[in-house]
């Protein structure tokens, strides 16, 4: 059985054998995106969980360092800010949050919605909302297993 596997941080297809994709499907019935989502059963999720929580609470709380840790220092991230379309670094994404006090929740609501696992890299999707503002994204992520442990090496975004 084979599976593929589209990015589309780098818009490539990759053919893989289905037994090195260990995903599990289950239902989620909270989510606004109302669709299928993935959670990993294996002992790898939860490692690439708390990067993505470090992700979450560092752009929640105004934690600047937690939120770059949760980055390759060379990652990616392609987002539309103000209406235009810029890529940015780990460093620059953290100046974003840089108007509130540390510790100070600032609004964000973040939800891991799905994790899929091949070997040494990952896709994540995690839903950000913003009540105050009636604002709602959804965060694609590409993850690598570093020497540091699961890292951000992409992310990209969009409101819905």
């Amino acid at each position: 059985m084979k599976y593929v596997l589209a990015f589309i941080f780098f818009n490539v297809s990759v053919v893989l054998n289905a037994q090195e994709n260990v995903t599990v499907k289950k239902e989620t019935t909270t989510s606004l995106c109302k669709k299928e989502c993935s959670i990993n059963n294996s002992p790898e999720t939860s490692l690439i969980e708390q990067t993505l929580q470090d992700y979450i609470k560092g752009s929640s709380y105004n934690e600047l360092e937690l939120l770059e840790s949760a980055f390759y220092n060379e990652a990616t991230l392609y987002l539309t800010v103000r209406d235009e379309f810029k890529k940015m670094s780990p460093k620059e994404y953290c100046l974003l949050f840089n108007g509130s006090a540390k510790g100070t929740f600032n609004g964000r609501y973040g939800k891991i919605q799905s994790i899929d696992i091949v070997k040494d890299i990952a896709t994540a999707t995690v839903e950000i909302s913003i009540p105050a503002r009636k604002w709602t994204f959804i965060d694609l992520f590409l993850l690598k297993k570093t020497t540091q442990g699961w890292k951000i090496i992409s992310k990209t975004a969009t409101k819905i």
